[in-house]
């Protein structure tokens, strides 16, 4: 293949000079893999600058030279289609270089409507703290915008940048953003229009350019809150961050210089903050909050090295496997790139076309970044260029050097193994209390470093360095429901696991007639397995029959789907006894269960059931799956609202078909909102919009017919997936096109629609204060880390389950709230957000709140709260199945149960059950072993430390080896 042309980045940047000498303006290298830059025009001198004087505008904001003047009103519809590119004028009062992958601010469509107040009212008040800064300026102080122009033209935008910061005296406290053609600045000059002519330094030749004219025309004041005022904001504190010494990664800045090392595993860990200032309920707020950035130690060369030695003649298919959809860092300028390919015909000594020639890699890394590179053999990376990079120009792919570059993030085996987790959650979970101190700290250098106070001095913003005070409310717990009791729970834990066990299920369908395919070395512990699943099933009401069991000899893939394909039409359920957790098996299992012969399936590892202490709670939970795979229920919650529909949607990027992505879609069949019918839906996109809305919707209304005999007259659609610019999409989209799909089902019908966007990746935290005392465990970064019972370091702990935010921090355009619905035992509880978009059912604000926080007590998977609604789990669940197992449609046989619930009970469902940690996020948490072990090794420990001798058995009943 052809190099690909391109150009420079980073380095070969500059900056429009201040000073008054002429300086011409180099041709930059080109960066390899980039397309070929424009030659530029003959090089435009600077200017002299003018002498160095303070302006004397002071807070009244009005330029020097005169008093302040009463403009006309600028327009300000027009200039909604500007877009501010720049960087925050420093020193040189200039703003340069254009961000290529900026962060845009997004400001959310008003979807509140006439709802005069949205806060609830159940529940009981408390008080909470958020990781949220109030931001103060003068109470005059607006930022003007304007347009530049030149007369004569000047092309070049660097030369435009020097001719603009010569005139920067003119500006109050020498502060504004100009990104060649835009300008915001807190300066208001006279006259709508102000004109200022400056001389040109001569050329080399001794050439004398005419003077040029900068006009500065007056076009808008950005109103506090809008796009373009928060856009500033954001600016400013990109330049106090720079200020700190942090480094920028993507969208967030990290700390190299403090971040510890993990060196067993080949792992650092830089720590940083992700920051926004966002427009909330009661103004303008600085977000903050810890972020980490994992990155591996050794370069893509070893991992290649370390390939090559172990693969033989798979090198090359085992290292694509490996490296291609990863996520690498160059060191040299700290910009991230996706691994599309690996170039095996190429390698550093190759060349590319630049404007001023050919250069080999080698000699560009060596001119450009004074790298050497060493291995002249490796082969080199692709990175196709995503839409997103793309700004009017054509982009070409970029090739980059392995030894170069260092991986980022962590593979599927990192997280699997528990060792390196756990070593990592040792710096990352961070309890309340430590992340309270940290923010606190993190604001106090930035209103104590004197370089970065004078500079928001200049701008004339303050931060408020105490963490935002709020209130919010603690809903009561739900009592959950069962064929022959109801109780509640522990609202601190949101836990029922032992008030399930001995109670009748809600509604079961008799197993009869299922079959177990068991490979000849498993035989023994089967039988055992499924003896205790029919012991435990009738105390449940659920009866199972006596399975017909076929002996396979081995544990072939073909072996276990000769039998499911023989066996098709005969039996409802199907459980295979894996010897190993190998994908590829599970996978064609699964296909041939899902698509081709639909039928219900169970897989179990015979590690898990081969284990005789805890079988029968293996059994128990076991059968309780078995019971929702066949289309019964396990418990219910009270459901006030009647003739209700809700719907979960989410989507689940296809891994095996770049550009496509599953679309699950799952709505309740029944009042108790237990029983769903599925869909599933490929969409041709790089986004998550879907387009296929409204097949899946008709389906599912005429289901609800079929079962029910009417069609329900509320809906309410629960929407996941939705990222940050892609809300307008679904209200100008999504929403019409479901209500367009009712007309369709039938004449005349028009449910009340309510439609909520529920997002998890978001960075707000709350804090509960502690009762004091305690101490939480280590901490990284001084105090940053660290653990806790329930992320208690007995200064700030984690709301409980029921925690509802509905104002401060919530956006005033908004019909939004905040639930904290999961309990988590360490680190720090993530809540998720809600924002309803329409409201056509006319949900109260209680009603919106409650219902959704009983729905997240559905989830058939886990006896407990989990942090969505039970519909969006279930709807990602089967997305998951589809883009990540299958690949295809699913038959519609298998429509109504729930399926799709993970079956990989040896990763999912026994480390719960048992306690045991293999691999959870950093927001919940659990031990490496089960429970019983590690209070053995408790005991023994004790004796063999401590005591020497046999302890009394007067207390053989207590923990009191603890």
């Amino acid at each position: 293949m052809s190099q690909p042309q391109g150009r420079p980045r980073g380095r070969a940047r500059g900056r429009g000079r201040s000073s008054g000498q002429a300086a011409p303006q180099p041709q930059p290298t080109p960066r390899p893999g980039e397309p070929p830059v424009a030659r530029a025009p003959p090089a435009d001198t600077q200017v002299p600058v003018p002498g160095r004087g303070r302006s004397r505008g002071g807070s009244a904001q009005v330029a020097p030279g005169g008093a302040p003047a009463q403009a006309p009103a600028p327009p300000t519809a027009e200039m909604a289609a500007l877009q501010v590119r720049g960087q925050a004028g420093g020193d040189r009062g200039v703003a340069g270089g254009v961000t290529r992958r900026r962060r845009e601010v997004f400001i959310e469509p008003a979807t509140r409507g006439d709802m005069a107040n949205k806060q609830g009212s159940v529940g009981r008040e408390v008080k909470m703290l958020t990781n949220c800064f109030q931001m103060a300026t003068p109470p005059d102080w607006l930022i003007y915008q304007y347009r530049v122009s030149f007369d004569p033209e000047v092309d070049y935008k660097k030369v435009r940048l020097g001719l603009v910061g010569t005139l920067r005296k003119l500006f109050i406290n020498e502060q504004y953003v100009f990104d060649g053609e835009t300008m915001f600045t807190i300066t208001r000059f006279d006259q709508k229009i102000t004109e200022h002519t400056v001389e040109r330094l001569p050329r080399k030749d001794g050439t004398q350019d005419p003077p040029t004219k900068i006009t500065f025309d007056l076009t808008n004041e950005c109103p506090p809150g809008s796009a373009e005022h928060l856009r500033i904001f954001n600016i400013i504190f990109k330049k106090i961050l720079k200020l700190m010494k942090l480094e920028q990664i993507g969208r967030n800045y990290y700390n190299p210089h403090d971040a510890p090392t993990i060196p067993a595993h080949n792992l650092t860990l830089w720590p940083g903050y992700t920051t926004s200032i966002s427009q909330f309920e009661n103004g303008v707020m600085l977000m903050a909050d810890l972020s980490f950035k994992i990155l591996h130690t050794e370069s893509v060369l070893n991992v290649l090295l370390d390939l090559w030695e172990s693969a033989g003649d798979q090198f090359q298919d085992k290292a694509s496997k490996a490296l291609v959809g990863e996520i690498v860092m160059t060191r040299y300028n700290n910009k991230t790139y996706r691994i599309d390919e690996i170039v095996w015909n190429q390698n550093p000594s190759s060349t590319f076309n630049t404007p001023r020639g050919d250069i080999s890699f080698v000699d560009y890394y060596k001119t450009q970044y004074d790298r050497d590179i060493t291995d002249l053999q490796q082969p080199l990376l692709m990175s196709l260029p995503r839409s997103r990079d793309v700004q009017g120009e054509k982009r070409m792919p970029i090739l980059l050097v392995p030894e170069l570059c260092l991986l980022t993030g962590l593979s599927d085996d990192m997280r699997n193994n528990f060792t390196i987790m756990k070593d990592i959650a040792v710096h990352t979970r961070v309890n309340p209390g430590s992340r309270v101190r940290e923010l606190q700290k993190f604001l106090q250098q930035i209103n104590s470093d004197k370089e970065i106070v004078e500079y928001t001095q200049k701008w004339q913003v303050k931060f408020n360095p105490s963490l935002a005070p709020i209130t919010g409310r603690l809903l009561p717990p739900e009592n959950i429901l069962q064929r022959n009791a109801k109780y509640s729970y522990d609202p601190r834990t949101a836990d029922w696991s032992r008030d399930l066990r001995g109670n009748l299920l809600v509604s079961t369908v008799p197993l009869k007639d299922w079959m177990v395919i068991i490979p000849r070395r498993e035989r023994n512990n089967t039988q055992a397995f499924i003896d205790s699943l029919m012991k435990v099933g009738p105390p449940m009401g659920f009866n199972i029959g006596d399975p017909q069991r076929i002996d396979i000899p081995d544990d072939r893939i073909d072996s276990y789907v000769r039998h499911i394909r023989q066996n098709y039409g005969k039996v409802q359920l199907v459980m295979c006894i894996l010897t190993s957790n190998r994908k590829e098996r599970y996978d064609a299992i699964k296909k041939v269960c899902v698509i081709e012969n639909p039928v219900p399936s169970q897989m179990m590892l015979g590690k898990t059931i081969s284990k005789r202490q805890g079988l029968m709670s293996v059994a128990t939970k076991v059968a309780m799956q078995l019971n929702c795979k066949l289309g019964g229920d396990l418990w219910a919650v009270d459901i006030p609202l009647k003739e209700l529909m809700v719907v979960g949607i989410d989507c689940y990027h296809d891994s095996a078909t770049r550009g496509r992505s599953a679309v699950g879609f799952v709505a309740s069949m029944n009042a108790h909102l237990t029983k769903y019918h599925s869909r599933v839906a490929f969409q041709h996109t790089d986004q998550e919009i879907i387009d296929s809305l409204l097949t899946s919707m008709t389906a599912c209304l005429r289901r609800y017919f079929e079962i029910n005999q009417a069609y329900p007259a509320k809906i309410i659609v629960y929407r996941d997936g939705v990222g940050d610019g892609q809300l307008p999409a679904v209200v100008e989209h999504e929403v019409p096109q479901l209500e367009d799909c009712f007309s369709r089902v039938m004449q005349g019908y028009k449910p009340k629609l309510s439609f909520i966007v529920v997002k998890k990746r978001i960075n707000n935290r709350f804090f509960m204060p502690g009762s004091g005392g305690g101490g939480g465990g280590r901490g990284g970064r001084g105090g940053r880390g660290g653990r806790g019972g329930g992320g208690d370091d007995g200064s700030f702990i984690n709301p409980p389950p029921g925690a509802v935010v509905d104002s401060v921090v919530t956006k005033r355009q908004l019909f939004d709230f905040f639930l904290i619905s999961q309990s988590v035992r360490q680190g720090t509880v993530s809540p998720t957000s809600y924002n309803v978009i329409k409201n056509g059912a006319g949900l109260k604000p209680d009603h919106a709140q409650r219902l959704t926080y009983k729905l997240t007590h559905l989830y058939f998977n886990w006896p407990g709260t989990i942090r969505v609604p039970a519909p969006c789990l279930y709807a990602h669940k089967l997305a998951f199945l589809v883009g990540q197992l299958l690949h295809h449609l699913p038959s519609p046989d298998l429509a109504d149960p729930l399926y799709y619930l993970w079956t990989l009970l040896w990763i999912t469902l026994l480390p719960r059950l048992l306690n045991c940690f293999l691999f959870v996020p950093p927001s919940q948490g659990s031990i490496r072993v089960p429970v019983p072990c590690l209070y053995a090794h408790k005991l023994a420990f004790l004796v063999g430390q401590s005591l020497h001798h046999l302890p009394s058995p007067d207390l053989a009943n207590t923990l009191y080896y603890l």
